[in-house]
């Protein structure tokens, strides 16, 4: 994809994914997350011609003008979108999918000071919300969510919703995402939904104790008769 080709396309992803969005001068020029992109790109480049002084240069002024940081050695595809995105870490051997949306404060990050493979791999139409983390050599599944603030340290498959700290996977059904959903608020919450039940329970057993209090009560007066 030429260069201009592949700046247009970045500019329809920022409007196609932000209503915010009012038009493309605001885009090419207000949108830190655009250009952490940008910078990235450049940096990639130097990093696999093993530039890496000058490569993690470039990451570091990244850093400095966006307040998002991307390792020159992160690998990412098309349709890669940061919303806000202040806060942003991702790690160097982090590796994203296409059609990938970010909020501000998520971390693709490693785990302990292992060489390889240590990173998150995010797969195609994945959407991690703000403040999430996702840690270590796992993978999370094409079409999943990952809710805001949780903390995920296990792959998680497929058309799947991840909340909590730790994520704890919630099941979609096997119901393919036919799009980018951007709806990351719309997550169950499985401690309201165990509080749901457990005051369901209650409430049975009140109903079932009221009963019996009740052929108590007749039992004893028709003992007092």
């Amino acid at each position: 994809m030429g260069f201009f080709r592949t700046l247009k396309e970045d500019v329809r992803v920022a409007k196609e994914r932000d209503p915010a969005a009012k038009n493309t001068l605001e885009i090419l020029i207000c949108y830190p997350g655009l250009h952490a992109i940008w910078f990235h790109r450049v940096a990639h480049w130097f990093y696999r011609k093993k530039c890496y002084t000058f490569a993690r240069l470039i990451s570091h002024i990244s850093r400095f003008l966006t307040a998002i940081e991307i390792h020159p050695g992160a690998k990412i595809g098309k349709g890669f979108f940061i919303d806000h995105g202040s806060g942003v870490v991702i790690g160097e051997t982090t590796e994203i999918g296409d059609n990938v949306t970010l909020y501000q404060g998520v971390t693709l990050g490693g785990t302990g000071k292992e060489k390889g493979k240590r990173h998150p791999t995010i797969k195609d139409n994945v959407v991690i919300a703000a403040n999430a983390t996702v840690l270590g050599p796992i993978e999370i599944g094409e079409n999943s969510r990952v809710g805001a603030g949780a903390v995920v340290i296990n792959s998680v498959p497929a058309n799947s919703t991840v909340v909590g700290v730790p994520g704890k996977v919630v099941k979609r059904d096997g119901r393919r995402i036919p799009s980018v959903d951007l709806h990351h608020e719309r997550l169950p919450d499985p401690i309201a939904e165990m509080l749901n039940s457990l005051a369901h329970r209650l409430d049975r057993i009140e109903f079932k104790l009221g009963k019996l209090e009740k052929e108590l009560e007749k039992r004893d007066g028709h003992k007092d008769l």
